[in-house]
């Protein structure tokens, strides 16, 4: 397996991303991303070593012109949205079973979205969140290239949402959150974005795409909390 292009950026840093140390040094992503909730990011972490470890995903280890099996490493990345408001974190209830059967029917195409696997318990904006994508098509004059983004969304405010400078937050009456449990103060939470293109670029370029990735949570009324993870990461598979 080959790595990809890679680069990342985080507005708020209240939050985790594995294996962005080597991501920051070499400029390499090599493997799955995943991502969960808070407190499960070891043990997914670990089932994702395992998955590579059996399915080869890894930098071979050579001793005299030979490859010696077994000694191969890598970082995973996985990310994390606090769902503890609304699910009993404190359970750990996310466990390697999970992780792997993930990894095992990961496919292409359409992207399972809203209270699905690590968005099960997302809340964003004072409204139930969870998983999300958007993507787009340049034109050709731009290289005909894919842009896509995956977002699991478990931040901001009801008081500063708005679309298209709409203050929809402030204009919905009713639909207020009824929390059974105590939880983080409106706006704490996080955001983890990822981003994927077919575009040839570099992992300098990857991370400046990543800083405009706030500008679009700005534009909705987040990314104002201190005290959130709003953490990005972009791939390129055009090598």
């Amino acid at each position: 397996r080959s790595a990809v292009f890679a680069g990342r950026f985080d507005l708020n840093g209240n939050g985790e991303l594995t294996g962005t140390h080597w991501i920051d040094d070499s400029g390499f992503l090599h493997g799955p991303i995943l991502i969960t909730n808070t407190h499960s990011v070891g043990v997914v972490r670990e089932a994702a070593s395992k998955w590579m470890v059996q399915n080869g995903y890894y930098y071979p280890s050579f001793k005299e012109g030979r490859e010696v099996p077994g000694l191969g490493f890598f970082y995973p990345v996985v990310g994390e949205t606090y769902d503890g408001a609304l699910n009993n974190i404190n359970g750990f209830w996310v466990r390697e079973e999970h992780a792997m059967e993930a990894l095992d029917h990961a496919r292409g195409g359409s992207v399972a979205e809203g209270n699905v696997g690590g968005g099960t318990g997302m809340r964003c904006h004072g409204f139930k969140g969870g998983t999300g994508t958007a993507s787009r098509v340049l034109t050709p004059e731009e290289g005909g290239y894919t842009v896509g983004v995956l977002v699991q969304a478990n931040h901001g405010t009801r008081e500063t949402f708005q679309i298209a400078g709409i203050p929809f937050g402030r204009e919905i009456i009713g639909c207020e959150q009824d929390l059974k449990a105590l939880g983080p103060k409106d706006g704490e939470g996080s955001i983890i974005v990822v981003v994927a293109t077919d575009a040839p670029v570099l992992p300098w370029q990857l991370t400046k795409m990543c800083k405009r990735v706030p500008i679009g949570i700005g534009w909705l009324g987040g990314g104002m909390e201190n005290c959130s993870g709003d953490i990005f990461l972009a791939f390129s598979t055009a090598n």
